[in-house]
């Protein structure tokens, strides 16, 4: 229940603090190693093997459970409560968590990567519908302003953490000590008071998400492989006509299912539609601007920078994401979602573009930080209006699976750009294939800013017209 004394004013009460809190903690993990694992791929490589292809497989295996098992998840999360689902999620990335940092071999660091991505599934739609559960007026788009800073930024700091323990400790730790933000958010989930809600009746559709992660699976193998064995393979035709089938499988079985865990009625909600298709642009820029960075920056032949130079990097967009997201969210609740939504994603398009300064000899304070100024303040504008258009067009008693939807569609795009990247690069991730990556990065997020300057509508004007 959200709390009456706090519906009309923007401050939080204790008791919303304790649930933001909660929310925060439980996908910061999640966002924390999506983003973590981009700057010490490097180390990991050369320590346990494997070339690019390795590398796309740590990203993209936790991509694919995480994206495909997420739908799944938040019909789960509706009908048994979001907080019993949160701490199956919170024990699973533990115990995934330290079998990735005690990785042997790629294929276990694979392997480990999956289970994670599985159980980080569980987190991200139960932790985004605890607070629109729970939290509800004006203070709602604080509160979502606040979590959004909080788990883009542990996306923006990953890189930096994930060099210092790569040049000073080790990159397991990385994964290794994430048991102790999993503790505290287990602690604190006992102090939560309230019930769990959930909707009776519902049934779980276990074959639609067996589906839609196989689908996914084939689809992204393929596309990964496809540089080693050619289009003309069949080790690459197959699994991809086998994930397209399933896949289309899955979106017909949708429209079959009593309770579908892709609700495709959601669609014909103007706001929610167009949100998502502005999401799947944005984070697959957002995904394919971090791999890149991350990488390039520590290629011998170009910049060269350690680890934690690398990481370094993408900094200033933390420091503004912190400063400035509660604030727009708070002013997206206001004045509505699309003014926001149109000139954040425009200024990631430019600041994407002047990465394309970057050139030899390598200077990071003229090349690099004007662009993640930009792309800073891009972030900071558009990320909080982006997820409360999205949920903020749906009721609360389906804000479980609307915020699995919005939450798979934004990794799926992550997940398709990372398995192309070798496509998108000329299959080296030299100079002109950070050029190559860098046009299609702000050209997704210029195709985001026309989708949501064409297609969002602020609230008011929706009821009015």
């Amino acid at each position: 229940m959200a709390d009456s004394s706090a519906s009309d004013t923007h401050a939080l009460t204790p008791p919303q603090r304790l649930v933001v809190t909660i929310a925060i903690l439980a996908s910061f993990v999640t966002s924390l190693d999506m983003s973590v694992t981009n700057v010490a791929l490097p180390r990991i490589s050369a320590e346990l093997g494997g070339g690019l292809s390795t590398q796309q497989w740590v990203v993209d295996s936790y991509l694919v459970t995480l994206s495909a098992l997420m739908l799944l998840a938040g019909s789960i999360a509706d009908a048994y409560g979001r907080v019993f689902i949160m701490r199956i999620g919170l024990i699973g990335f533990g115990i995934a968590s330290i079998a990735v940092g005690l990785a042997v071999s790629p294929e276990m660091m694979i392997i480990a990567r999956a289970l994670q991505g599985a159980a980080g599934a569980f987190l991200l739609p139960s932790s985004l519908a605890l607070i629109t559960s729970r939290i509800s007026g004006p203070a709602q788009g604080r509160a979502i302003g606040t979590w959004t800073a909080a788990t883009t930024g542990a996306m923006i700091i990953g890189p930096l953490l994930g060099g210092l323990f790569t040049d000073y400790l080790s990159w397991r730790l990385v994964f290794l000590i994430n048991v102790i933000p999993i503790g505290l958010t287990l602690w604190m989930l006992v102090k939560l008071r309230g019930t769990d809600d959930r909707k009776r009746g519902v049934r779980i559709d276990w074959w639609g998400g067996a589906a839609a992660a196989i689908g996914l699976g084939l689809a992204v193998w393929a596309l990964i492989e496809e540089p080693a064995h050619g289009w003309a393979s069949p080790t690459i035709w197959a699994p991809l006509a086998a994930g397209v089938v399933l896949l289309g499988g899955f979106l017909w079985w949708q429209t079959r299912v009593a309770s579908p865990i892709l609700p495709l009625s959601l669609f014909t909600v103007r706001n929610f539609w167009v949100g998502n298709l502005a999401t799947l642009f944005i984070y697959a820029a957002l995904s394919l601007n971090g791999f890149v960075i991350g990488v390039y920056l520590q290629n011998p032949n170009g910049p060269a920078l350690t680890a934690t130079l690398a990481g370094l990097a993408s900094l200033p967009i933390t420091i503004l994401m912190v400063l400035l997201s509660s604030k727009v969210g708070a002013l997206a609740g206001r004045y509505g979602p699309r003014f926001f939504m149109s000139v954040g994603p425009l200024l990631l398009g430019i600041g994407a573009l002047l990465l394309l300064r970057v050139d030899a000899p390598f200077s990071y304070w003229w090349q690099v930080l004007p662009s993640m100024i930009v792309i800073g303040l891009g972030l900071s504008i558009m990320v909080a209006p982006l997820t409360a258009a999205i949920l903020g067009s749906i009721g609360p008693e389906r804000s479980g699976i609307a915020s699995a939807v919005n939450n798979a569609i934004s990794r799926v795009a992550g997940l398709i750009v990372i398995a192309l990247l070798a496509t998108i690069v000329g299959g080296q991730l030299d100079l002109s294939g950070f050029h190559s990556a860098a046009i299609v990065t702000g050209s997704l997020f210029f195709a985001g800013a026309i989708v949501s300057f064409l297609g969002i509508r602020n609230p008011r004007a929706a009821a009015t017209s």
